[in-house]
């Protein structure tokens, strides 16, 4: 089963998984604001950041439809993205920007969430995600996943939002 995704006019990116599965709704606010939201580039046009934003979109999706239950909505409004490594203009070839890993250019990615039961509120907060250690653990996607550091961040953040409230609901 594949999340069904849906472009909205101001800059809103939406994605809700089949109904087999938890919803999840990403909500992508002022991504011409985003410190660095593009693959290819310094500075990102709309094409740009949309690819991050549909990647980013699909992986929680992809996280919702096997951990979170079927009865729950998770709501993402995400904020801030600025990816792993930056550009830096003096290692240009052929009038390319390329993106270089740094102990000091980790992932980053600033958002807020509310996870509900019908109309029952079980978390709702904001975070934001950094993996100063990125370029030292191991990691589990392939080197050619273009969000190969910032998916387990977002592996982590989603597994501690939902087993927080999972923990809290069987005591």
């Amino acid at each position: 089963m594949h999340p069904l995704l849906s472009l909205f006019p101001a800059g809103l990116l939406a994605i809700a998984a089949t109904a087999a599965h938890a919803d999840v709704v990403v909500n992508f606010t002022e991504p011409e604001h985003y410190t660095d939201a593009a693959y290819t580039r310094a500075f990102a046009n709309e094409t740009d950041r949309a690819e991050v934003q549909h990647d980013i979109a699909r992986h929680l999706g992809r996280l919702a439809e096997r951990g979170l239950p079927r009865d729950e909505t998770l709501t993402i409004d995400v904020r801030d993205i600025d990816l792993a490594g930056w550009f830096e203009p003096w290692h240009a070839r052929t009038g390319h920007d390329v993106r270089i890993l740094r102990d000091i250019t980790w992932p980053r990615i600033k958002l807020a969430y509310t996870l509900k039961r019908g109309d029952q509120v079980l978390a709702t907060g904001e975070d934001r995600l950094v993996d100063m250690n990125y370029l030292m653990v191991t990691n589990t996607y392939p080197g050619s996943d273009r969000l190969r550091y910032e998916k387990p961040m977002l592996d982590a953040w989603f597994a501690r939002i939902v087993g927080r409230h999972e923990s809290a609901g069987s005591d």
